[in-house]
Order: structure tokens, then sequence, then C-alpha cells
């Protein structure tokens, strides 16, 4: 109605800025709450899509946004042309004690809510960023309606993790609440992203954790060899920015998330399925599913852009310690290499062991994989052995024994065996360090892979 209610001072400044383009000036053109001459000057569209950022706590002296937040803008507007992109200003409240940030969250996202009621917009989209996220969070329980969606990146943890829904992000605040979780791993009691699921689709990216290409993974070993500990959260904590802009601007090659129960689970490949609603796309392709709340995703990433990989899940069933000693003709052909995606649970016999690989390539019909085993053990049989009695996990880390996957995909003019029951192929160089396990396809290992 162009008349609005005085704001108080302390709100006055939370700001709003329409970038119109990329490389539009650090605030963008101001819009005011009952000020229709604002949009006009603005050339706002009242009828379009709408975006808002709302950025986290700073720690900066600087006064300005970080690096990420171009980027976002960047890419909204690359990807949605008519949209209108808002930036949320509150950096003067931010960048306060961490406490004193988290009580002035309320009060921003109160102010967001004014405005969107005055706009009376159809379609609005909050992105929020770590404490952003909450903020989002209390604009949707705020305003007047229902907002559309609200996308939480990476939503703070401290001051919210297990607190009513009400005094944090909820699936309650829109139609549809999506949620990315990149850094959740405690250290001292305290996660900088919360763990908790707080949306109607809940994302953990490699587990929620650690991030590949993050560096050092131990917050407190960084800080004893003299790393930067911002720099280490800021890699984490701001990967679900990342991940997003990438969602917008890599259309081509999306990523899929997989609902499972929990990390463990996922990490055996037991997941990778898409019936019944079981898999999503992640970032702004995320879409709502029906009487979905809390719902708990996972996948895992390349270390940098485009972050898509191809998850599969390879089952082996060990039949005896003994293997005979077979040959088998192998060609010349491409051979694509990749680590087992965790720690390997101890390799049960007479059972079957599932494991979740994944490529950056698509594999396509899989014919036959190799499995190269490092290690000390002097013949199959011990290390079959060695594995039982002491409990030992293959491991991908640094230590003197680790297990790698390489498998072929091609065409090849070896013939394909079929048997009841296949044979494990040993090729023994004669290290008794370096073991070659050769599975052919179909039969003793079988592969799965998502539809991605």
């Amino acid at each position: 109605d162009g008349s609005a209610e005085r704001v108080p001072a302390q709100k006055e400044r939370v700001k709003f800025g329409l970038r119109s383009s990329p490389d539009a000036g650090e605030d963008g053109c101001t819009l005011a709450i009952g000020q229709h001459q604002c949009l006009e000057d603005c050339k706002f569209n009242v009828t379009a899509k709408t975006f808002f950022i709302i950025h986290g706590w700073t720690v900066s002296m600087s006064g300005m946004f970080e690096t990420w937040l171009d980027s976002l803008v960047s890419a909204l507007q690359e990807r949605e042309k008519d949209a209108n992109v808002v930036v949320v200003d509150w950096l003067s409240l931010a960048h306060q004690l961490y406490t004193d940030a988290v009580n002035n969250t309320q009060i921003v996202g109160k102010t967001i809510a004014r405005l969107l009621d005055w706009l009376q917009l159809e379609n609005v989209h909050l992105i929020g960023y770590s404490l952003g996220a909450h903020v989002a969070g209390f604009a949707g329980n705020h305003v007047h309606g229902t907002i559309g969606r609200i996308t939480g990146l990476d939503p703070a943890g401290p001051m919210f993790e297990g607190v009513d829904p009400s005094r944090r992000l909820s699936p309650d605040d829109a139609n549809f609440v999506d949620v990315l979780h990149t850094y959740t791993r405690e250290t001292l009691g305290v996660s900088i992203g919360i763990q908790m699921p707080v949306g109607h689709i809940d994302i953990y990216p490699n587990g929620g954790d650690f991030q590949p290409g993050c560096g050092l993974s131990d917050v407190l070993g960084a800080i004893a060899y003299g790393s930067k500990f911002s720099l280490l959260v800021k890699c984490e904590h701001e990967r679900s920015v990342h991940l997003f802009v990438d969602s917008l601007v890599n259309q081509d090659k999306q990523s899929f998330a997989f609902q499972c129960t929990d990390s463990s689970r996922f990490k055996k490949g037991i997941c990778l399925s898409c019936r019944k609603n079981r898999c999503n796309g992640i970032g702004y392709n995320a879409r709502r599913i029906r009487h979905k709340r809390n719902s708990k995703m996972y996948l895992k990433t390349r270390a940098d852009m485009p972050f898509k990989v191809y998850h599969y899940q390879m089952k082996m069933h060990v039949f005896s310690y003994k293997a005979k000693e077979h040959l088998a003709c192998f060609h010349e052909e491409k051979m694509l290499s990749l680590c087992l995606s965790s720690r390997l649970d101890l390799i049960g016999l007479n059972a079957t062991n599932t494991f979740l690989v994944y490529t950056e390539e698509d594999m396509g019909e899989l014919l036959k994989i190799k499995l190269t085993w490092e290690g000390t053990s002097q013949s199959w049989y011990d290390l079959w052995k060695e594995l039982r009695r002491n409990n030992t996990v293959i491991q991908q880390a640094d230590g003197a024994s680790r297990c790698s996957v390489g498998w072929m995909s091609n065409q090849t003019t070896c013939p394909r065996i079929r048997c009841n029951l296949c044979y494990l192929l040993i090729a023994n160089h004669g290290d008794s360090r370096h073991l070659d396990f050769w599975f052919l396809l179909p039969g003793l290992l079988s592969v799965w892979r998502t539809p991605n």
C-alpha cells in the first residue's frame, strides 16, 4: 500500500541490493520497504522469479562480501536470465561475536519477511549460507503466507543443533526446503555445519564431513602444524556454495544423491537406487518429493567443478581360501583406475561383500575388474588368514597396505567366460607384496551402476 511502518534503527542495517548484471556494483540497486519508486528505478520485475541470497557470519574486517557471493549471483543470472537476484546485506549485524550474530538472525529474518509481505511475490527462492540459512528459515516463519523454496547451504551448527524447529531452519519454513551439509564433523564437541536433518531433503555430499580437495582433514592437526583454521573451515563449509553453483552452470553434468539411512550403508553401495523417488538432483536441481521430510541423501563428488561422479555398487563373494590358477587372454585396452571409497570392513569368507566405488567417467558395460593388493602378506591364503585373525582392514591411506581397483569397459576380442561358478584369477608377479586379482563379468563380482 506504499505506507510502511517505521523500521527501528537496527533493522535499517539490513540492506537489499538488486543485482542487474554480474559486473554490477558491490551494493547493486537498493530496494527499500514501502518505496515503489525504488522498484521502478531498479527495474524490479514483480512477476518474475526472485532469488534472495543471504550470507552468513563474517569475521572479515574489510566489510566486503566474500568472493563466493559474486559467483553465485553470476550463476543464477546465467541460468535464470529474467529473474531478480537480490543480495541481503546484513554485514554490520553479522560482523559481531558469534553469539551476537546468532541473536541478530531473527532480526534479519523478520526484516526479509516484511519486504516479502510488501512485494507480494509469487515465486520466491531464498538461498542462505551458514547463519544465512537460519535467517531464511526465520523469514519463512514470519512471512504472511508461505515461501516457495528455501535452500540451506551448510546451515550453521553451533547454537542451532538440536533446538526447537521454530528456532532454526525447518521444513515448516517453505513449501520446499532443501539442504546441503558439507562440514558436519565435530571438533571439541562442536560442528561448524548442522548435523541433524532440517529440510524436506538433506543431502550429505561425501558423508557431509570430509570434502575432497580440502587439504588437512583434522582441524586440530591443522592448528598444530600452523595451518590457518579459517582456510580449512572455508574450504569444507563453503563447498556447499560451490556445489550449488555447479548445479546451476553444469546442466549437462548433474549430480544425483541417493536416499539412505546413514553414511555407512551408503559407503557399501547399498542405496544406489532411484526406484520410488529414492534419488534426487542436488543444489538448484533438487525437486520436492511428496511426503518426504528430513530425508537423508548421500553422494560422492570430485574435488572441484564439475563435481559429478558415477556411482557403482561392487559385490564380491569369496567362496574359499583356495583359488585355482587360471590363465585368461587380456588385451591391451584402456584401463581406468579408482580407489575404493572408504575403509573396507573385514572381508567375509563364504559371504557377499559390498563396496561403493565411483569414477569420473561413465564406464558403460563392464567386462572385467582387476583388484591389486599391495601388502606384506606372503600368499593369498595368508592374506585372508591375517585379515580374520587381526581384524585388519584394507586401507587407502599412506600405510604399508592398500587396495586399488581398475576396470576395463571397452569391447574385447577375448571370449566371455560363462560358468556357473566363476573363479578368482590370481596373477602373482613373484613379489610377496603385490598380488593382482582379476574378476570376469558376469560371475564372481557384480557391479550395479547408477542411472546418472
